[in-house]
């Protein structure tokens, strides 16, 4: 548990990347302290997957990006349900990154999820139970950050429900600070700390209160697309 949870654990100042010419991201300042809920929003195409793959030194940026020096990082990145047709089991795909089938049993345990699933192939698992894998494949090493980018994409609402209380529950079981990228503002509403709109630039920073206003979320995803947008996905 960090001795001081309000302390940031991750600081960016002025990060930009531009890929293939192009301008992707561009001035984008913000920080995230220890034990935080913070979630980055922002509609498709806003640069949110290459702000994660910033952070954890994936692709070259200008500005800075610090991390706080003890940090140990989970990723979890959006396109590895494409994996699950691999003729894995579990415990093998465990053990990919924990190189030993020791203990493997309590990072189930850790998502709620039961000890014999570990021999059941990837593609048997449902789409709630596979992401609850992720985050335990996340969590091995004692992980201080799990980034988490789309948790909930691809699955059904009560899943949807079961994956963000996982995330909560070890938030607060464990001390982890949780950055995740979401498209559900309800969810977003009910459990972030701190809230990153983006739109290859901050649009808007802050508690979920101050940044899901209507005005910086219509500036946010486009005066003609919002009123859909929010109808879907928000309920504030």
């Amino acid at each position: 548990m960090p001795a001081n949870p309000s302390e940031s654990i991750l600081t960016a100042r002025n990060v930009g990347v531009v890929l293939n010419g192009r301008v992707i991201l561009e001035d984008i300042s913000f920080a995230v302290d220890r034990q935080e809920f913070f979630t980055i929003i922002g509609p498709n195409g806003s640069g949110k997957t290459t702000l994660f793959r910033a952070l954890i030194g994936m692709i070259p940026h200008t500005g800075e990006i610090r991390w706080a020096p003890d940090v140990r990082i989970g990723y979890v990145p959006q396109q590895l349900d494409l994996e699950r047709n691999l003729p894995l089991s579990l415990r093998d795909f465990l053990r990919t990154k924990s190189g030993s089938a020791d203990n493997l049993e309590a990072y189930l345990e850790l998502v709620h999820l039961a000890p014999e699933l570990l021999d059941r192939p990837l593609g048997a698992l449902s789409g709630g139970e596979f992401q609850r894998a992720l985050v335990a494949f996340a969590l091995i090493g004692d992980t201080t950050v799990l980034l988490f980018d789309e948790p909930t994409a691809g699955i059904d609402r009560p899943s949807e429900e079961q994956i963000y209380e996982t995330l909560h529950r070890l938030q607060d079981e464990r001390g982890l600070t949780i950055i995740t990228i979401s498209h559900d503002l309800s969810l977003v509403n009910r459990y972030a700390t701190k809230v990153l709109c983006l739109n290859k630039r901050n649009i808007c920073f802050g508690t979920p209160e101050e940044a899901l206003q209507s005005k910086n979320l219509a500036e946010l995803y486009g005066a003609e697309h919002f009123k859909y947008f929010h109808h879907q996905h928000y309920d504030h």
